[in-house]
């Protein structure tokens, strides 16, 4: 409770906006259904429509996988510089062809973004159509992909144990990252941001606000990292997925919520009880990861998003932009402009 003499809902429950709370379609009553999932999500979560991963033609173990590519050089300036499109099928593209579907890392909490539609129950969000767009470019068709639902933390670790072949779940691209796995080149700009309830004392991260206050971060996420850098007084609380902080928030266990603004944004939209404080303070690229040696589909996810962004306002691109993220007001007018190492 937040001192408003509202009774604490149950635990596992997201509460509507207090006067929105009959009026919405995808949120208000429906959003318990998509929070449920939230907090039942498990690691991999196998959807249908696939095959089960590492067997019966799933990305196989890391013995099947070609060996690393090299390193991006040490200094990392430029962590969002990605290798050049390319059609050409390789090991990695072959494999996704041979078995006949891709194997996608994404998440099912995220509104906007990757959710569970409670209407029709399927996958929907600006990440899912893109991973759409890219099963469609390789396979040539858009329902060939069997989706994993993965927490935020589990990101990497899917990707180094070949659960997925590609993992699309609003993942900055970072200096410490690349180090690990490959990303495609950036496909959205975002920034980090704080999360309150209206009205409340948390108005920036770095006005002293954050002192001695409760904050909830995903963990594994650059947000967590930036409360380490900037608000070391700040008392903070980790959970596995985005929408469980929303939870806590709701529950009065928190006093604000650290995302990228993105994702921030779409958590407003399914409880007008909180908003947007202060400014994004930093600026981060969303890349579709992938493993380090599966250079050739780095190249053909980079063809496909070549072809996602050209087109202007017409663009796949601005289309999906339009239907999911344009009422967050985030300020943005066009994909991020691509950069290449080589």
């Amino acid at each position: 409770m937040r001192g408003n003499g509202r009774a604490a809902p149950a635990t596992g429950t997201v509460v509507a906006g207090r006067r929105h709370r009959t009026a919405r379609t995808v949120v208000g009553a429906t959003v318990a259904t998509l929070v449920t999932c939230a907090l039942a999500a498990v690691t991999a979560l196998l959807l249908p429509g696939g095959g089960a991963p590492g067997r019966n033609g799933g990305p196989g173990t890391a013995a099947a996988r070609p060996a690393a590519v090299a390193a991006p050089a040490a200094d990392c300036t430029d962590p969002e510089a990605s290798l050049r499109p390319s059609t050409a099928d390789g090991p990695a593209v072959r494999r996704i062809k041979e078995r006949g579907r891709l194997i996608a890392g994404v998440d099912q909490n995220s509104y906007r973004w990757g959710y569970r539609d409670p209407a029709t129950g399927k996958l929907d969000g600006f990440d899912i159509t893109l991973v759409r767009a890219i099963a469609k470019a390789v396979l040539g068709d858009p329902d060939k992909v069997t989706f994993l639902t993965i927490p935020t933390n589990q990101r990497i670790a899917a990707l180094k144990s070949g659960k997925v072949d590609i993992v699309a779940r609003t993942m900055s691209i970072s200096c410490d990252r690349i180090k690990e796995v490959a990303f495609s080149t950036a496909y959205f700009q975002a920034g980090q941001q704080l999360l309150a309830p209206k009205g409340s004392a948390v108005t920036g991260i770095d006005d002293g606000s954050l002192a001695g206050r409760r904050v909830c971060a995903a963990a594994g996420s650059t947000a967590e990292a930036e409360l380490a850098k900037r608000a070391a007084s700040a008392k903070v609380t980790t959970v596995p997925n985005q929408l469980d902080c929303l939870v806590r928030l709701q529950l009065g266990q928190v006093d604000a919520i650290l995302t990228d603004n993105a994702l921030g944004a779409g958590q407003a939209a399914q409880d007008p009880s909180v908003v947007l404080v202060g400014k994004p303070f930093t600026t981060e690229y969303y890349g579709v990861a992938m493993n380090r040696g599966a250079e050739d589909l780095v190249r053909r996810v980079n063809a496909v998003l070549d072809d996602y962004r050209a087109g202007g306002a017409s663009s796949p691109w601005m289309q999906a932009y339009r239907q999911w993220l344009a009422r967050a007001d985030l300020g943005i007018t066009a994909p991020p402009e691509p950069k290449y190492r080589d």
